[in-house]
């Protein structure tokens, strides 16, 4: 495997590339192999009965923005849509991606969702690998974003 195999995941929030962090847009510039991946999130009473559609649709918009962003700095990236647990979406694109890194975009303590909680640790444990995380503010706006 040659050059540096990077996995991003952002959850409910998408920042802006002028904004990302100098490590953040260090590991994005350093990476040889992309791979984005938007878990579909559903709010609580969305999970329980089954109803995903519009958490589906908003993980469909959240994967086009950060695949649109990268782009606009010349980054080629593959993305796709991720289960609607987001350790089994982890699961999945290891498996299949086998990335160097996963670089996590997660909103602020504040704003996290029950999804979000705890999942670095998770992430960490599971997979063994390098894991940078940051926090994006819920109010940050995205050109061509939902959020």
């Amino acid at each position: 495997m040659s050059g540096r195999r990077l996995l991003v995941a952002t959850g409910a929030a998408v920042a802006a590339v002028d904004r990302l962090p100098t490590l953040v847009r260090g590991l994005i510039d350093a990476a040889s192999d992309v791979l984005v991946i938007t878990p579909v999130l559903p709010g609580g009473l969305q999970w329980l009965v089954s109803d995903t559609d519009r958490a589906r649709h908003e993980a469909d918009a959240r994967l086009a923005t950060v695949l649109g962003q990268l782009d606009k700095i010349d980054v080629s990236a593959k993305g796709r849509v991720g289960d609607e647990t987001p350790l089994t979406a982890f699961d999945d694109a290891v498996a299949e991606f086998q990335p160097d890194h996963i670089l996590i975009a997660l909103r602020g303590a504040d704003d996290a969702g029950w999804q979000e909680r705890g999942l670095v640790d998770q992430v960490r444990e599971r997979f063994g690998l390098p894991v940078t995380v940051f926090e994006i503010a819920a109010e940050e706006p995205v050109p061509g974003s939902s959020n």
